[in-house]
């Protein structure tokens, strides 16, 4: 039987004012802090923003005139991006959730550039997975880990002799990106984000991360290449971005395939945790897809503990 005892309206966000939206806002800023140790707070000033311009995708719905929740949608070449999706915990969540994810979805469907959709929704969990798998989408189930800094699992351990971990330089922008399609090539995140797939599509990942502030606020000084000198191709990289007062997030690590398996993800965390240590951070989280078992595995050993599931879904044309 259906909880929705009321009728739920739905409205597009190009035509409303975000002040309507801000009880919503405050909820989702305390589920991100609460659930995973992130202030949300910039990232909802930049959806109010993008909301009063008239220029920001999705629908918001409402339950006896009370703002119940809201989901938007970005365009990117030939793919779809559902970038939130969000309902307040005294409505009916999941109902309104799937009502706003399959309004959004079947606007995707009726634009004929759009060939694929990608969602990540981390405070949704994986309640959404029903919805997803009925319109089509292969579903990826991810943790959202965190790890305590001071932790001796973390501690710091030297390269190889040949290897040195250099700290983070724009200069260093393209040839990551070439190792993230290098990286990716073969593995289960490329399915999940297509811009690992292409130099072109990482150098975008790259550029958001670090210029854009796509994740935070980027920090060079606790973000690594690993590269035998500074003039070699980087065979590993760590990138770390602030997310609130001390904690960290690790945006990106990789290591290019051959070298996998040798401990140089393992030291390039331990670096980046010595380096958020020293600069007064507590904590550093990350998300991995639970499939890429030896990740997980390596992650626990370090001390990370997971804090929260959540789908990763793709549907193709």
């Amino acid at each position: 039987m259906s909880l929705l005892r009321t009728r739920v309206e739905l409205s597009d966000l190009r035509r409303i004012n975000s002040r309507k939206l801000q009880p919503l806002f405050e909820e989702e800023a305390r589920c991100w802090s609460e659930q995973l140790r992130w202030d949300y707070r910039p990232s909802i000033e930049l959806i109010r923003s993008f909301i009063n311009a008239r220029s920001l995708l999705g629908y918001a719905a409402w339950q006896n005139g009370e703002p119940a929740g809201y989901g938007f949608y970005v365009l990117e070449d030939h793919k779809g991006l559902i970038g939130g999706l969000f309902v307040s915990s005294r409505f009916p969540q999941v109902e309104i959730a799937r009502l706003l994810l399959r309004e959004m979805l079947a606007d995707l469907r009726h634009l004929p550039h759009i060939t694929r959709v990608e969602a990540q929704l981390m405070p949704s969990g994986t309640e959404i997975d029903e919805v997803l798998s009925g319109e089509n989408f292969r579903i990826f189930h991810r943790q959202f880990m965190l790890l305590s800094l001071g932790n001796r699992s973390a501690e710091a351990s030297k390269p190889p002799a040949s290897l040195a971990l250099e700290p983070w330089n724009d200069r260093r922008l393209q040839s990551s990106a070439r190792l993230i399609q290098l990286a990716y090539q073969d593995h289960i995140d490329g399915e999940i984000n297509d811009q690992y797939r292409s130099e072109a599509g990482a150098a975008r990942f790259l550029r958001n991360i670090v210029f854009l502030r796509g994740c935070g606020e980027f920090l060079p000084q606790a973000s690594f290449v690993l590269a035998a000198s500074p003039h070699d191709a980087p065979i590993g990289l760590v990138l770390n971005s602030a997310v609130a007062p001390g904690i960290a997030h690790t945006t990106q690590i990789c290591v290019l395939p051959g070298f996998q398996g040798h401990g140089l993800g393992r030291g390039m965390l331990a670096a980046s945790a010595a380096a958020l240590t020293r600069m007064g951070f507590t904590a550093i989280s990350l998300t991995v897809t639970c499939a890429n078992r030896n990740a997980v595995a390596l992650y626990e050993s370090m001390g990370f503990k997971t804090l929260h599931r959540f789908s990763a879904g793709v549907w193709q044309a």
